[in-house]
C-alpha cells in the first residue's frame, strides 16, 4: 500500500508529463503483478464497487477524530474532498502494521460487502489506524471510488512498453475490453491467447488533433477524405461468437442499452468491428444529442424511449473483417469495403456516414460553415493513405469544428475544485440578465489560466455573500464569455436551456455585469441553433 500511496503521491504532485510517466514506469517495474493489474484497473476506470457510504466514512471519522459535525462539515468544505479531508483529521496510527498490498486492502474491500455494518467499520477503523496520511488518502479514494489524477490510458501503455516486451499498440488493445482485475492475472491480462478469448474486446480509438491554423497547411485537397463531425457517443459495433457488442470510447460495455442494434446480429457477417458514432436519428438524419441523453443513465429502456429518442448507428470506419485486423489497410481500402458492407445489410439503424465531396479548402470551408444546419460539430479530415492507429496521433486526422457559441455572463455562484484544485474556488455558476433579475443558465470550470484562477478564487473570498455548504454566492461583478457547442430546450433549468460542454472563453475584464446578454438573447439562440 505504501508503494501506491508514493505512486499516487508523485502523479498529484507533477503536471509533466514526463514525470508522470517516469512514476508509472518505475511502479510497474518494481510493483507485484496483483498490485500491477489493479493500477491499469484503477487509471483506466475499473474501480471496484462502493460498499460504504460517504456517509458512514464521515460517521466514523468523527468517531475516530471525536469531532462534533459541524467540526467536519467546515473541514470538509475547506479542504473540499472528502478523503483528503478525513486522511487530515485522522488521529496518529495506533495499531501494528500489517504488511498490506494494493491488491489485498482491495480483496478485503469487496469481500466486506454484503457483510453487516460493524464488519464494514471495523475493517476501515482497523485500516485507517494501520496507515500513515499519503496512505489513508489513497485507502479514502479506494473507499469512495474517486480517482482524478491526470493519467490517461496513453499513459498507462506507455509505461508498460518500458517495461515488458510488448508495442504500445498490442498493449492498448489486450488492456481494453470486459476484464476483471479481480480474477485477471498480470501475464493473463498481456498474453493474445486471453485477448483473443475475449469475443467482446474492442479495439483502441484512433483520435484527431484539431487544426490550428489555416487547413490549407496539412496539404492537397485531393490526399484527404472528408465527413462529418457527429455530435453523438464515439462507439465500436462488435460482431463476434455470433453476438453484438457496443463499445463507448470510455471503454463501457453499452450494448443492451442500445436495442436497437439487437438485429444486427443476425445481419452482420462474423468477425466484424465498425468504428463510428452512436446518435439519436431518423431518417438517416441525427437528431440533438440532448435526446441520446435521455437513454444514457437510464437501467430499462421503456418503449417510450424508444419512439422519442430513436438510435442509429452511423459508421465511418471498419477496423476488422472475417475475423482479420485491417487497421494497417488505407483509409480508402476500408471505405470501399464499409460502403459494401453496410450496403449488403440494408437495414436502418446501420447508417454509412457519408463522404463531403469537395474541390477545394475555401468550398469546403463553405460547407464547413453549415455544420450546425447538418447536425454536425463541423469537419473531419482524414488522410485517404492512412491506417487505423491508436490513441492521438498528429499528421492523418484532424478534426476542423466551427467556432462556438459565446454569450456574455456574470458569475454568482462559486464552489472549490477538486484535487490539485481542491483548495480553490475554481467551479462557477453563470447568469445572464432578465430585466432586473439574474437567471443561472450553465456551470463551468475550465478555460481560465492557473493565475486567473487564483484572481477569482480570491476575488470570491473577499466577496462572498452567503453561504450553502460547499457553494458561495458572490457579488455579481465578474463577466466572462462563455463558449459552448450547442444549444437546447430544457425543463430541467430555470433558464430553459441547457448547453454542451460549457466552458469559459475569456474573462471579459473590459465589459460591466450590466453589459451582459439577456436571457431572450439566449432564447434567440435556440430558436436559431437548437434543434
Amino acid at each position: 500500500m505504501k508503494t501506491f500511496a508514493s505512486l499516487i503521491a508523485r502523479l498529484g504532485a507533477s503536471t509533466k508529463t514526463n514525470e508522470k510517466l517516469d512514476a508509472l514506469t518505475e511502479y510497474f517495474a518494481t510493483a507485484g503483478d496483483p498490485d500491477k493489474v489493479w493500477v491499469i484497473a484503477l487509471f483506466s476506470g475499473r474501480r471496484p464497487k462502493r460498499v460504504i457510504s460517504s456517509a458512514l466514512l464521515q460517521l466514523w471519522c468523527m468517531e475516530a477524530a471525536n469531532l462534533p459535525a459541524w467540526l467536519f462539515e467546515e473541514c470538509y468544505h475547506t479542504v473540499g474532498d472528502l478523503g483528503e479531508t478525513i486522511a487530515l483529521l485522522l488521529p496518529p496510527p495506533n495499531l501494528e502494521r500489517n504488511d498490506t498490498t494494493l491488491s489485498s486492502v482491495i480483496g478485503t474491500l469487496m469481500a466486506v460487502e454484503k457483510e453487516e455494518e460493524a464488519v464494514k467499520k471495523a475493517f476501515v477503523m482497523d485500516t485507517w489506524m494501520q496507515l500513515d496520511k499519503d496512505e489513508r488518502f489513497v485507502f479514502n479514494k479506494l473507499l469512495t471510488g474517486n480517482f482524478r489524477i491526470g493519467v490517461s490510458q496513453k499513459m498507462i501503455v506507455n509505461a508498460l512498453a518500458k517495461t515488458v516486451q510488448l508495442e504500445p499498440s498490442v498493449i492498448a488493445h489486450r488492456i481494453s475490453g470486459n476484464w476483471n482485475p479481480a480474477t485477471t492475472s498480470f501475464e493473463a491480462l498481456l498474453s493474445e491467447k486471453s485477448s483473443a478469448a475475449d469475443h467482446s474486446k474492442p479495439y483502441p480509438f484512433y483520435l484527431a488533433y484539431a487544426i490550428d491554423g489555416e487547413v490549407s497547411a496539412i496539404g492537397n485537397e485531393d490526399e484527404w477524405q472528408a465527413e462529418w463531425k457527429w455530435d453523438g457517443i464515439r462507439g465500436q459495433l462488435i460482431k463476434r461468437n455470433h453476438e453484438i457488442f457496443v463499445w463507448s470510447r470510455g471503454e463501457e460495455l453499452m450494448t443492451e442499452k442500445f436495442p436497437e442494434y439487437h438485429a444486427l446480429k443476425n445481419m452482420l457477417p462474423e468477425g466484424l468491428v465498425l468504428d463510428g458514432e452512436i446518435i439519436p436519428s431518423i431518417e438517416n438524419k441525427p437528431l440533438p444529442f440532448a435526446l441520446l441523453q435521455t437513454r444514457i443513465g437510464r437501467k430499462n429502456i421503456t418503449g417510450k424511449n424508444l419512439r422519442e429518442a430513436p438510435i442509429a448507428f452511423f459508421a465511418y470506419d471498419v477496423l476488422e473483417h472475417n475475423g482479420n485486423d485491417i487497421r494497417g489497410q488505407p483509409l480508402s481500402m476500408r471505405r470501399i469495403l464499409l460502403e459494401e458492407i453496410v450496403s449488403a445489410v440494408n437495414y436502418p439503424v446501420l447508417i454509412i456516414s457519408p463522404v463531403i465531396e469537395f474541390t477545394s479548402w475555401s468550398q469546403l470551408e463553405q460547407i464547413r460553415n453549415g455544420s450546425r444546419n447538418m447536425g454536425a460539430e463541423g469537419i473531419m479530415l482524414k488522410r485517404r493513405s492512412s491506417a487505423y492507429q491508436v490513441g492521438r496521433k498528429v499528421g492523418d486526422w484532424w478534426k476542423w469544428k466551427v467556432d462556438p457559441l459565446v454569450i456574455d455572463a456574470v458569475m454568482i455562484y462559486a464552489q472549490k475544485g477538486h484535487g490539485r484544485r481542491s483548495n480553490l474556488y475554481t467551479d462557477y455558476t453563470f447568469a445572464v440578465k432578465d430585466g432586473d433579475r439574474l437567471i443561472s443558465f450553465t456551470k463551468a470550470y475550465s478555460g481560465l489560466t492557473d493565475k486567473e484562477f487564483t484572481q477569482v478564487d480570491a476575488f470570491v473570498k473577499k466577496n462572498s455573500l452567503e453561504k450553502f455548504g460547499p457553494v458561495r454566492t458572490v457579488k455579481p461583478e465578474l463577466v466572462f464569455e462563455i463558449a459552448f457547442e450547442g444549444i437546447a430546450a430544457s425543463n430541467r433549468h430555470k433558464s430553459g436551456v441547457a448547453l454542451r460542454f460549457p466552458r469559459i472563453n475569456r474573462w471579459r475584464k473590459d465589459k460591466k455585469p450590466d453589459e451582459i446578454n439577456t436571457l431572450d438573447d439566449l432564447k434567440k439562440m435556440l430558436q436559431t441553433y437548437g434543434k
